[in-house]
C-alpha cells in the first residue's frame, strides 16, 4: 500500500486532499502534517513514497524541503501546491526535483492522477532497487563463503584494488571461484552501475572469439549479413572478465594489449579505431610465465594484464572452510529438489575433509548435489559419497556393503523409479525386468513411498 503525506497548514485543505484520495482510490494509506516539523517527525516514522506539500509554510519553504526529503528519502517523490499557478514556484519546484505541482483549489480533478503516478513511479524505484540489492548481496565479498586465513587474505586484497581501474589477473587452479571474484570486483567498483560481460577464450575458436570480442561491420567476411556489436562495445563504463585468458591466440593477444594501452579497438572490417571505456579482469589456471617461455603468450600484455595478481587458494589449503561450504550447498539444493535441508554426519565431514579436492569447490558442489539426490532420508551420511573419496578417506574395507550387488541395485532402482515419477510399468521397461520382480525388489529395499 502507498503512504501519501499532505503537509499543509490550512487543515480544510488537508481533510479535503484526504477524503478526495480516502473516497475516490484504494490502495493508499493517507498522513496529515501542518508544518515543516511535523513532517519530518511523520518521516521519521513511516516510509513515505509520495507527499503532496505546500510551498508556503509556518515553518519553511516546500522548495527547499525537497531537498531535505530526496536525502532521507531518496526514491520518495514530491507534489508541490502552488498558489494562484506561480510561475516562478513552478519553475523552482521542478528544478528542485518535484514530481510536478498542483494551483490549490483549481486542480482537484488532477490530484489522484498525478497520485498514482507519482506512486507508481516510487513503486518501479523501489522494485529496481531490491534487485539492485539482491544482484549485490548475491556478487559482493560477503558472499564468499569461508573464514579460512587463506580466503579471507584473497577477500582482504580484492577489496583494496575493487574501487580502482586497475586491471587485475586471477590466478588459481580450476574450481577456486575465480569468476566469483570477478563479479565482486566489478559490483564493489565504481563501474558497478553499468555491465558485467564475462567471455570463456577456451570457448571460441580464433575467428569465432575475435567476433565475438570485437564485432564485425556487415559484409567484412563470408556470412556477416549485419553488424555485430562485440563483447567489448558492450561492457563500455563497465567490466569485461576474460577467463580462461591462456588460451587466447597470439594475434588477438595483440588486439587486446592495443586496448589496454590505448582504450582502441578495431571492429572486424573497420578502419578508424572506436573509443572504449572498461575495466579488464582477467583469470587463468595456467603458469602464464611458463607459457611465455614457451612462446605462446605475450610478455607485454602480460605485464598489462597483471597490474595486480591475486591468486586463489585450492580447497585443500582451505579445509576449515568445507563445513560451512558443505552446509550451504546442501540447504541451496536441498530447496532447489524440494527436499528438507538435511543433517550433516561428521563421519561424512570428515571424510571430505580428507580428499586433495582436485576440481576444488565446483567439484564439492557437484558431490553435494549427488548424495542428497541418493540420501535415503534427511541425513548426508559416508554411504551417499562416491567410491574415490571413501577410499581416500580409507573408509572401504572388505566387510564394507559399499560394494555389495543389492546397494548398488536399490540405488539404481530407486533412481529410474525417480525419473519416471514413479510410474512402475514405465520403470519396469527402462530396468528390462518383469513388472512382478519390480514390485517384489520394492518391497525387498523398502521403496514403497516412492
Amino acid at each position: 500500500m502507498s503512504k501519501i503525506l499532505i503537509v499543509d497548514d490550512e487543515d480544510k485543505l488537508r481533510t479535503l486532499v484526504s477524503r478526495i484520495i480516502a473516497v475516490e482510490a484504494d490502495g493508499y494509506e493517507v498522513f496529515q502534517a501542518g508544518s515543516l516539523a511535523e513532517a519530518r517527525n511523520k518521516i521519521a516514522q513511516v516510509d513515505v513514497d509520495v507527499i503532496l506539500c505546500d510551498v508556503k509554510l509556518p515553518d519553511g519553504n516546500g522548495v527547499d524541503f525537497i531537498v531535505e526529503i530526496k536525502k532521507s528519502l531518496p526514491l520518495a517523490e514530491v507534489i508541490l501546491f502552488t498558489a494562484h499557478g506561480n510561475i516562478p514556484d513552478s519553475v523552482s519546484a521542478i528544478k528542485h526535483g518535484a514530481f510536478d505541482y498542483l494551483t490549490k483549489g483549481d486542480d482537484n480533478n488532477k490530484i489522484l492522477p498525478l497520485i498514482g503516478r507519482a506512486a507508481e513511479k516510487v513503486k518501479l524505484a523501489k522494485r529496481v532497487a531490491h534487485l539492485e540489492n539482491r544482484a549485490f548481496r548475491k556478487y559482493s565479498f560477503d558472499n564468499v563463503l569461508g573464514s579460512s586465513p587463506a580466503i579471507k587474505k584473497a577477500i582482504e586484497l580484492a577489496g583494496k584494488v575493487a574501487p580502482l581501474d586497475t586491471s587485475v589477473l586471477l590466478l588459481g587452479e580450476t574450481g577456486t571461484g575465480k569468476e566469483v571474484f570477478a563479479n565482486a570486483l566489478h559490483f564493489a567498483s565504481k563501474r558497478s552501475d553499468a555491465q558485467f560481460v564475462a567471455i570463456n577464450c577456451s570457448a571460441f575458436s580464433k575467428e569465432l572469439l575475435e567476433s565475438e570480442l570485437f564485432g564485425y561491420r556487415a559484409g567484412s567476411f563470408t556470412g556477416a549479413q549485419g553488424d555485430k556489436k562485440g563483447l567489448i562495445e558492450e561492457a563500455h563504463k563497465g567490466t569485461l572478465f576474460l577467463d580462461e585468458i591462456g588460451e587466447m591466440g597470439g594475434d588477438l593477444q595483440a588486439k587486446l594489449l592495443r586496448l589496454l594501452e590505448s582504450g582502441e579497438y578495431l571492429k572486424i572490417g573497420e578502419t578508424k579505431p572506436r573509443r572504449v571505456d572498461i575495466r579488464i579482469v582477467a583469470a587463468t589456471n595456467r603458469n602464464l610465465e611458463q607459457e611465455i617461455q614457451k612462446g605462446s603468450f605475450r610478455m607485454d600484455l602480460f605485464y598489462r594484464l597483471s597490474t595486480f595478481q591475486l591468486v586463489l587458494p585450492p580447497l585443500r589449503n582451505r579445509v576449515e572452510d568445507i563445513d560451512e561450504l558443505v552446509r550451504s550447498f546442501a540447504s541451496g539444493f536441498a530447496a532447489k529438489i524440494g527436499k528438507k535441508s538435511p543433517a550433516i554426519s561428521d563421519e561424512f565431514l570428515n571424510s571430505l575433509k580428507m580428499y586433495q579436492w582436485k576440481g576444488n569447490i565446483r567439484e564439492l558442489k557437484n558431490v553435494i548435489e549427488r548424495s542428497l539426490i541418493l540420501a535415503d532420508d534427511d541425513l548426508l551420511d559416508t554411504r551417499d559419497l562416491p567410491m574415490e573419496i571413501l577410499e581416500e578417506a580409507g573408509q572401504i574395507d572388505e566387510t564394507s556393503t559399499m560394494f555389495a550387488l543389492s546397494t548398488v541395485e536399490k540405488k539404481h532402482i530407486k533412481k529410474v523409479l525417480g525419473l519416471v515419477s514413479g510410474n512402475k510399468t514405465e520403470a519396469a521397461r527402462l530396468l528390462q525386468i518383469g513388472l512382478s520382480t519390480l514390485y517384489r525388489k520394492i518391497e525387498e529395499y523398502g521403496l514403497n513411498k516412492l
